[in-house]
């Protein structure tokens, strides 16, 4: 296998990281995920993936398109998890920009980043008090960073992340995580992580989805059908 068949996936012992790693590798792909504590290796080798151990937090940008060059794609799908502002500001905005500049760097036009799906609109509508908020304006600012960067992104934007099995089929939603014109209830408004897998294993594979936000919940319309 070439070395422009492997995807990099910064956070790669996160939940739909570890889900799509054998995806990627069933579709033809080799995979580095990016690790910061070493004794998750077994884990991700487990997956299918090939540990590489570094921490997004402190690398710079050489560290990371080092890590990059000659890639097919990188996945960005890491997160402070709900750790303090300093570190979610650290992790989800700044490891983020960083990453999308190492990426142009080192060349690999294909950038996937896993944000969720009303990153575009919560900035405006969440109360800066509220303890979310750090998150809001750390997805939003990774976002835009890559949007106004020359790459071939696509910028994923789930629900609710659920443990539940992709049925491979989604509900896409537009630029305000809403559908036709109606904010769901919170039931609809959930995604598989699986799903968030298969529709990330899809774009990369198809060259879908280029310099495009997609918003999507589980729902009934084929992956292929939906994401163009």
């Amino acid at each position: 296998m070439s070395d422009s068949d492997r995807v990099v996936i910064l956070g790669g012992h996160g939940k739909i990281a570890l889900l799509a790693a054998p995806k990627l590798k069933d579709a033809g792909f080799s995979v580095d995920s990016v690790i910061r504590n070493p004794d998750q290796s077994a884990d991700i080798e487990a997956a299918g993936a090939n540990p590489v151990v570094l921490d997004i937090e402190t690398a710079d940008t050489k560290a990371l398109a080092d890590v990059f060059t000659g890639a097919k794609a990188v996945v960005f799908s890491a997160g402070a998890g709900g750790g303090s502002p300093e570190r979610t500001k650290a992790v989800d905005l700044e490891a983020a920009k960083r990453a999308v500049d190492a990426s142009a760097e080192a060349g690999v036009d294909r950038f996937v980043m896993v944000s969720y799906s009303s990153a575009g609109v919560d900035l405006e509508r969440v109360d800066p008090d509220n303890s979310f908020y750090p998150y809001v304006e750390a997805k939003h600012g990774a976002d835009e960073h890559l949007r106004a960067s020359s790459l071939d992104y696509t910028i994923l934007g789930p629900g609710g992340l659920t443990l539940e099995p992709s049925q491979g089929s989604v509900l896409l939603a537009d630029d305000s995580g809403d559908v036709d014109g109606t904010t769901p209830d919170s039931d609809t408004r959930v995604t598989s992580r699986e799903l968030v897998a298969d529709v990330m294993t899809y774009v990369i594979a198809n060259d879908a989805a280029k310099r495009k936000t997609v918003n999507f919940y589980d729902g009934t319309t084929p992956i292929a059908d939906a994401v163009k």
